[in-house]
């Protein structure tokens, strides 16, 4: 047998980015679009896609170009030993404050739609618990289990889509462009970082078996989860029109609850657990990401061991709002226009470097 040494090949990388970027369409992600652009949110959706396509190009091209080297070791070769810190910093508090904001929400989801009563303080334990158990047992068996789980989960969310389609009314797509083409632009640009996990995953680059895989991995992901994304933001207007979907903070919950499938009560029931185990594989991934970058910032080489310490940093500050629905949809919406200009020109800025220090022709 084949000894990985922990690294990941290109069916576990692929699986392990479409679940991580995946659930987004599943949580509040689809209403900070449809708030303001209603039923044209598909359109808005559509830019983000095609405005992630260069920055991925420039990040892509620079973790094929250096052998053996992830996006934390690039950073510091690129811009040096101290605003290489600085850059790495920075993104560790973004990417923690997105995996504590974020967190908050799916349990929130859980909370107030499946378990209402259950304690949140529980939930919020037994979820980031397990993940933070598969974030502790290391990249490669977080990817076997994203590859296992996948085609169950697609197979979920291509059931729904199919069903919501047919029970849907394609007249509620109208008119189309919706608030106008300027609001579409300016919103799908702003909101560009609702992509940022595909920054975030070059931080693995060194845990997969080439670059080659890496290549063929992002890109691959990428397609599937735009296409999932459009269709599932299409799908949820024509169910509850372009007023309603509005109102509604989980669309994808309140989808598995409103659709009908012959003779069968609580629908929810079928679809729900496919929906949590990405969640745990979302959160394991994220967990380890944020070690791997803390470790790497503070020269904790066993980084795998802050794990459990940073889960549980995360409860405890995820349990603060007392208005998860409004107060971390407000701040979520303020954090992506922030994280967006960053995810958007870093990748360019260190492609500009590595061509001005002449590390392409080395």
């Amino acid at each position: 047998m084949e000894k990985t040494h922990g690294k990941i090949g290109t069916k576990e990388f692929i699986a392990l980015i479409m679940l991580t970027v995946g659930t987004k369409l599943a949580d509040s992600t689809p209403s900070i679009l449809y708030e303001s652009l209603g039923n044209a949110a598909w359109l808005g959706m559509a830019i983000i896609c095609i405005l992630s396509i260069l920055p991925l190009y420039f990040l892509t091209k620079l973790i094929t170009h250096f052998e053996e080297k992830n996006l934390i070791d690039i950073t510091k070769l690129l811009f040096g030993r101290y605003i290489g810190f600085i850059v790495l910093f920075i993104l560790w508090i973004l990417q923690f404050h997105s995996l504590i904001s974020s967190s908050a929400v799916y349990v929130d989801i859980i909370g107030s739609m499946y378990f209402t009563k259950t304690p949140i303080f529980i939930i919020y334990i037994v979820l980031m618990g397990v993940a933070a158990y598969g974030a502790k047992k290391g990249i490669e068996s977080i990817g076997s289990t994203a590859w296992i789980t996948l085609p169950w989960i697609k197979i979920s969310l291509l059931i729904v889509l199919v069903i919501t389609f047919f029970q849907g009314e394609s007249n509620f797509m109208f008119p189309i462009l919706g608030p106008g083409e300027m609001e579409i632009l300016k919103e799908g640009t702003m909101n560009a970082s609702i992509f940022a996990e595909f920054f975030f995953i070059a931080l693995l680059a060194t845990n997969v078996k080439n670059k080659r895989v890496y290549k063929k991995g992002v890109w691959v992901a990428f397609i599937f989860v735009s296409i999932e994304f459009i269709l599932a933001f299409i799908s949820y207007v024509m169910l509850f029109d372009y007023e309603g979907v509005k109102l509604i903070n989980y669309p994808y919950h309140e989808t598995i609850r409103y659709i009908q499938i012959g003779f069968i009560k609580n629908v929810e029931s079928l679809f729900f657990p496919f929906w949590l185990v990405a969640s745990y594989i979302r959160f394991a991934v994220g967990l380890y990401i944020s070690a791997l970058l803390f470790g790497s910032l503070f020269k904790v080489k066993q980084f795998e061991y802050i794990v459990p310490a940073i889960s549980t940093i995360v409860i405890f500050l995820g349990l603060i709002p007392e208005a998860p629905v409004f107060s971390l949809s407000y701040f979520r919406v303020i954090f992506l226009y922030i994280v967006t200009p960053i995810i958007l020109i870093l990748p360019f800025l260190l492609w500009a470097t590595a061509i001005i220090k002449g590390e392409f022709k080395k």
